[in-house]
């Protein structure tokens, strides 16, 4: 898992520039490795691969306190939230790093003062092909994991983030991809198109890793606790083990899925959500129990059923 943290001044509550400052005070582990972002009010905690719920909240847990830490000897907060209650009003993007220079010339103000906050999830799969029907499967099912994860509120919107997020050009539920090769061509095809900066870049809330062997789940914005994160990772293993157990997915519309992610980042968990198969509203809650039923055997078989229906109780 990956963890997307924002640094904070403790006076005036707005974010701070000082994610360098931070990391030189922290070591890599074998558990776990520290990273850089493209804000420089942000940090980035990245696990090692688990295999238990228990050993993953351990591993997120002593990452939070690490860096946690490491910002308070800088007399700065820590706050795992999808957006800043109030903004740095300094320049974010630092320029030395090349990449980030590219990827603030081409998306110009929409990248310039963001600062958006994920929860990622990587989920390892045998193979690529593998890789490319989990998505196809998942589709669906992306809403009601940002719903469960809103936390970013702002404007009038449950995760503010999501909204931010949009404003990037192949934002949102993937298309369906017919192989491997397409997934690569379409990829392919936005970077001729200038719309992303490179392959390893796509907006999507749920890709192939251009690094790892694993299918990233993206749609949750950062989350308030460890308790909450590890929801997210039991649920997103159990869709893609639901998804390796074979079966064919109804298929749904790209805008439903679009007008669904909308709802989600609108209401969360509080109002309608969008049935992706029947193409209306429908209690957001009620999309939640049907990803529960949906996952349920996939759950049972690791053991992790009473646990996620716990985390759900204490999120809902």
């Amino acid at each position: 898992m990956e963890e997307e943290f924002l640094l904070v001044d403790t006076a005036s509550g707005r974010t701070s520039v000082r994610a360098d400052a931070v990391l030189a005070r922290v070591e890599d582990t074998e558990l776990t490795k520290f990273h850089a972002e493209l804000a420089g009010t942000q940090v980035e905690a990245a696990t090692g691969p688990c295999t238990s719920m228990t050993d993953l909240g351990e591993a997120l847990r002593r990452a939070r306190k690490t860096l946690a830490e490491a910002a308070g000897e800088l007399g700065l907060g820590m706050i795992s939230r999808g957006t800043p209650p109030k903004p740095s009003k300094q320049p974010i993007v630092s320029r030395d790093n090349p990449r980030f220079r590219r990827v603030l010339d081409t998306y110009a103000g929409v990248v310039e003062h963001y600062e958006a906050s994920g929860c990622h999830v990587h989920v390892g799969v045998p193979d690529r092909e593998t890789g490319v029907r989990v998505l196809n499967h998942v589709r669906p099912w992306l809403p009601t994991l940002l719903a469960l994860a809103a936390n970013s509120p702002d404007h009038g919107y449950a995760s503010w983030r999501m909204v931010e997020q949009s404003r990037f050009p192949g934002s949102g539920v993937p298309p369906v991809f017919a192989s491997p090769a397409d997934y690569d061509g379409q990829v392919a095809r936005m970077v001729a198109c200038g719309t992303l900066v490179d392959g390893a870049q796509t907006f999507w809330l749920v890709r192939l890793s251009p690094k790892l062997p694993t299918v990233e789940f993206r749609c949750a914005d950062a989350a308030e606790t460890v308790e909450d994160a590890v929801l997210q990772a039991a649920l997103s293993r159990a869709l893609v083990h639901t998804a390796c157990r074979g079966g064919e997915t109804p298929p749904v519309r790209d805008d439903v899925c679009a007008a669904a992610v909308w709802a989600a980042s609108r209401y969360g968990l509080d109002g309608a959500g969008v049935d992706p198969w029947a193409e209306h509203r429908v209690p957001a809650t009620e999309l939640l129990e049907r990803l529960l039923e949906h996952v349920t055997p996939a759950l049972e078989e690791r053991g992790e059923l009473a646990l996620v229906h716990d985390l759900v109780e204490r999120r809902v």
